[in-house]
């Protein structure tokens, strides 16, 4: 149980030496919580978005748009062969057709546009199929995609193929892109972090030099005069931690009125919520170990340089 009782004097003298300089500790709190807010405002969003991103990308489809003088006996004929192109290249497709006349209807069903269609005399909508990539279905990557939608280009009597699911490909890069450029950033600010800590750890050291120096005459190892610094460290990445953990729910309280009002202009109930508790508690774990680091880093060299 002894080092139980080093290890709560230890916290004791920690605390003791933040009680002694609470604007000083308070100050490096908001620094290094500034330092923190910005990957941890970006992880929120990432998360958030996440989801919806997997919603998006569910079931990637190919309009297939026939040529216009093809006869129906023929566009009905290319049902096997699409289906056969989708076999060959590995993928299980759903495929629907669609009527030109059946096209005309829905055309004329939206509004505002049923004038435009009955102006037009003739149909000069074509004969189309589209094709769904089965939701249970999702060996098929982007790569075998794009190449049944170029297979399906070259058979007879089909004029055009859209592959709909490019955009959800964007957003999936954009989103890798995001995750790529936060985690940079995240070890960036991760070094500003350990700097300040740094910088702080070795001024209280330099402050406490003469008290060190009696305690080492007195037989106090190296490991017993740090320990309090570790706490220190310790108690400045958890304080700021939480307080940009904090700052961060504000933030989302604030943003979500807005978001949740855009949202609704669109149908949905998106809003923005904030971290799981395991997530918190991982990251509030990962703010103190930082801060124990950088106290580490700076006692050892000042106690190195003062052998």
């Amino acid at each position: 149980m002894n080092w139980l009782r080093e290890h709560r004097m230890a916290f004791s003298v920690a605390l003791a030496r933040v009680r002694e300089m609470p604007l000083s500790f308070s100050f490096n709190v908001m620094v290094i919580a500034l330092a923190l807010m910005l990957p941890l405002a970006g992880l929120t969003l990432l998360e958030n978005l996440k989801p919806v991103s997997r919603e998006l990308a569910v079931e990637p489809e190919i309009s297939i748009f026939l040529a216009n003088e093809l006869p129906r006996e023929r566009a009905l004929a290319l049902n096997a062969e699409i289906r056969d192109s989708a076999r060959h290249a590995g993928i299980n497709v759903r495929l629907d057709f669609i009527e030109r006349e059946k096209a005309l209807d829905i055309l004329k069903q939206r509004a505002g546009l049923s004038d435009v269609a009955t102006t037009l005399g003739g149909n000069p909508l074509p004969d189309a199929y589209v094709l769904k990539i089965n939701s249970s279905e999702q060996t098929a990557g982007p790569a075998q995609i794009e190449k049944l939608a170029a297979a399906l280009q070259h058979l007879q009597g089909i004029e055009t193929v859209q592959l709909d699911a490019a955009w959800v490909k964007r957003l999936a890069a954009l989103l890798e892109l995001a995750s790529s450029v936060l985690a940079l950033l995240t070890l960036t600010l991760c070094s500003v972090v350990l700097a300040v800590v740094f910088n702080t750890i070795r001024l209280q050291v330099l402050t406490q030099h003469e008290e060190i120096g009696v305690s080492r005459l007195l037989g106090a190892t190296n490991a017993f005069v740090a320990r309090p610094f570790y706490y220190t460290g310790g108690l400045l990445g958890l304080c700021a931690g939480g307080l940009a953990l904090l700052a961060v729910l504000g933030a989302l309280a604030l943003l979500n009125t807005s978001v949740t009002q855009l949202a609704q202009l669109y149908g949905s109930s998106f809003r923005l919520d904030p971290l799981n508790p395991p997530t918190v508690l991982m990251l509030m774990l990962a703010s103190g170990a930082l801060g124990v680091v950088g106290a580490a880093l700076s006692v050892r060299r000042a106690l190195q340089s003062a052998v």
